[in-house]
């Protein structure tokens, strides 16, 4: 080859990571990649360092310390993630990394972390409480069942209903099990049998699956739909090993659907057997009683007398009352006449006579101190009578007129006491001692007399 120094371009390492770097950010936009942790690493600076594989490659990865601090669990080995980030070049090694801006959990690790958090968040609040569970009843004649119409679970259940106590009724509350829709239609089925007064308890559950299966019954409204309710709710999620949000909510788990049944549900052989038992013990119980009546009845028989001598007895009986009866009368008699001599005695001592004349002396006395009372009344009464009519002569008005004073009326006969009652030319009748002016006002003074 023949070429110049001019021709060729030159670039140092630097500028070529540089260039490197900056191509994969242009025509590499954002984009999500999902793989497994391998080789992560935490220096002293905060900044995570990791590698992202699959089965058959794998990439560098870095999150840097601002980023990282949103992350709210800590990736270790082998947990599946799903990222966002950038692809990029580390140009002081030479190294395509990628450059990752966010960071969670993948698949089954991402719903076991969801699943926690919401079962540590319910048990803060309370609705695992053992005295906050309600007790099943022990006679359940109605039973709802919320699963899907068409599972293997309503017809596992209604199987071991029909076995084991065929009388109990059920009412289907048909809803999907999984799906987007299945949790609202979860608790739509919830509240809706809560309406049915007729059932007595509520079998919530499905089949077994897969925990994405399971999810709807890990979700935080059919937790809080199962703790609402007021009928006892029995939790029949998935098989033995299966735990879900609602079995701890729920007021009694079932292990399987056909568990739940099992418990909700008396065994009716069980109640024959016992039925059989009870008619056992009544039939022996008969069979003493009718023992004892006839013993009883034997003894009766025993002290049964023949009617005849009955009568005589009943005759003497009454002959020794009749007896009895007279003696009683004669002494009742003799009692009386001693009781009528006392009375009789009693009456001559405290005869009315005596009392009457010592009355009519009484009356006389009283009659006497009435006399004397009313004479005194009367002489106080006739001076005090004095006394008043010596004071009101006193300050009689004559007594004053007679000392040569007079009093003035007007045409009606009305007392003048001030100039002001009066005007220049009225006619006034003025009252002496032993007689009456008429006067005319021909003028006024109204200068006070001290």
């Amino acid at each position: 080859m023949n070429d110049t120094n001019n021709e060729r371009q030159i670039f140092s390492i630097s500028e070529l990571n540089r260039r490197v770097r900056q191509l994969l950010e242009t025509n590499i936009p954002m984009l999500w990649v999902e793989g497994e942790v391998s080789n992560f690493a935490c220096p002293a600076s905060g900044h995570w360092y990791l590698s992202l594989k699959d089965n058959a490659a794998q990439v560098r990865c870095a999150m840097f310390r601002n980023a990282n601090q949103r992350v709210n669990f800590r990736p270790k080995n082998g947990t599946q993630v799903l990222v966002r980030c950038r692809a990029g070049l580390y140009e002081g090694r030479g190294e395509y990394q990628l450059v990752i801006e966010h960071m969670e959990e993948a698949g089954f690790g991402a719903l076991q972390r969801q699943f926690e958090q919401l079962k540590a968040k319910l048990a803060q609040e309370g609705l695992f409480d053992a005295d906050k569970k309600r007790s099943i009843p022990t006679s359940i004649d109605h039973i709802g069942v919320i699963t899907s119409p068409t599972g293997a679970a309503v017809k596992d259940i209604l199987s071991v209903l029909k076995r084991r106590f065929p009388a109990i009724k059920v009412s289907l509350f048909p809803t999907a099990v999984q799906g987007e829709e299945a949790t609202e239609q979860i608790v739509n089925a919830i509240t809706d049998a809560n309406r049915c007064e007729q059932l007595d308890a509520l079998i919530v559950g499905r089949g077994g699956g897969s925990l994405e299966d399971l999810w709807s019954f890990n979700t935080e409204p059919v937790a809080r739909a199962i703790a609402a309710s007021d009928l006892p709710v029995i939790s029949a999620v998935g098989h033995e090993i299966d735990f879900t949000i609602a079995d701890f909510v729920a007021d009694l788990r079932a292990p399987t659907p056909s568990a739940a049944a099992e418990l909700v549900s008396p065994d009716s052989q069980q109640i024959q057997n016992q039925l059989y038992r009870l008619q056992q013990s009544l039939s022996e119980s008969l069979q003493r009683n009718l023992i004892n009546f006839k013993q009883q009845l034997r003894h009766l028989q025993k002290r049964l007398q023949h009617p005849g001598a009955k009568l005589q007895q009943q005759a003497q009986l009454l002959d020794h009352l009749d007896i009895r009866l007279a003696r009683a009368m004669q002494n009742k008699l003799k009692e009386s006449r001693q009781q009528s001599n006392q009375l009789a005695d009693q009456l001559r001592v405290q005869t009315p006579k005596k009392r009457v004349q010592e009355s009519r002396q009484k009356v006389a006395e009283s009659l006497r101190k009435l006399i004397k009372a009313m004479a005194q009344k009367q002489q106080n009464m006739q001076l005090k009578l004095e006394q008043n009519m010596h004071l009101l002569d006193t300050v009689s008005p004559l007594k004053t007129i007679g000392r040569g004073y007079s009093v003035i009326r007007d045409a009606q006969g009305k007392v003048i006491n001030s100039t002001q009652k009066v005007a220049k030319g009225d006619a006034v009748t003025g009252q002496l001692k032993d007689g009456q002016l008429i006067l005319q006002v021909t003028d006024k003074n109204n200068d006070q007399i001290i």
